[in-house]
């Protein structure tokens, strides 16, 4: 059976799920999100959760609360609390890690929790949705998010590409992540969603950067890019790393089968590089 880590996955409860139809509603803007979840981002409660992860060969999921703000309406929405959040990953630590997430207006509050949860819990990273904020990934805003997970030694994993809510893509354009590296050359960085339909800005600057990681998620790996596919298979296979974004585990992994990987490559790509990368 196939040994996969999901890199990213959003922790999504009951409340959660209504609120973020509701805040997609209250936005009065058209939202392609139906297109990839059918019925509405999901709700999984976390047994039911570890159940598909066994059925599926995903040994570990990495869970963030999705933190993000409305470009319309100014104000913040959550799929859970961090509390909510924290339970989780504790009770099940052998399953589940958690991302802190980055308010740039709640500055000083949010180092203090990321801090807090990497050091007091088993958390391993900070994920940043940046567009609804409307500032861009290198903004003044973010260089505190960036230096305190270079200060702790943790991953910040930044959605990059174009976003499906309603909300502006050009502050995820992945080039933007080359200043950070170089302003940041000990932060461990993952472009994630695969910076479409700037896939190639991600290759470029993941290829550039040790410290630079290609995020393979949030789309189905039939539609990837070839590209991508390129990248994964050959000159980018120790820096790609596998998620779902909290697409279904089967599909997803399926088609990473039908890709044609070479053995090697896909091993990397599903496991071996996140492993090393989260220190697992």
């Amino acid at each position: 059976m196939v040994k996969a880590i999901d890199y990213i996955n959003y922790y999504v409860t009951r409340e959660g799920k209504e609120g973020f139809e509701k805040f997609h509603e209250q936005e009065g803007v058209v939202c392609k999100l139906s297109a990839v979840y059918s019925g509405g981002v999901p709700y999984t409660p976390p047994e039911a959760m570890i159940a598909q992860m066994d059925e599926a060969g995903v040994e570990k999921v990495f869970l963030t609360r999705l933190l993000m703000f409305s470009y319309i309406h100014k104000r913040p929405f959550e799929t859970c609390t961090t509390k909510e959040l924290v339970e989780v990953v504790d009770k099940y630590p052998n399953k589940f890690c958690g991302y802190a997430t980055y308010n740039p207006f709640r500055i000083g509050d949010s180092l203090k929790e990321l801090e807090m949860l990497v050091k007091e819990h088993n958390f391993k990273g900070a994920f940043v949705h940046i567009f609804g904020f409307d500032i861009p990934l290198d903004d003044k805003k973010m260089y505190p998010l960036y230096a305190k997970c270079a200060e702790l030694d943790v991953p910040v994993v930044m959605q990059v590409g174009y976003v499906l809510e309603g909300m502006p893509s050009e502050h995820g354009r992945p080039m933007l992540l080359d200043r950070i590296a170089l302003d940041f050359p000990r932060l461990k960085i993952v472009g994630s969603h695969t910076g479409y339909p700037w896939c190639e800005e991600l290759i470029a600057v993941s290829y550039k950067f040790d410290n630079v990681y290609f995020g393979v998620s949030a789309h189905f790996p039939k539609y990837l890019d070839p590209s991508v596919i390129r990248f994964i298979n050959t000159r980018g296979q120790n820096k790609v790393i596998f998620g779902t974004n909290s697409i279904p585990f089967k599909p997803m992994l399926q088609q990473i089968e039908e890709l044609g990987l070479r053995e090697e490559a896909k091993n990397k790509l599903l496991y071996e590089n996140a492993a090393r990368l989260f220190k697992l």
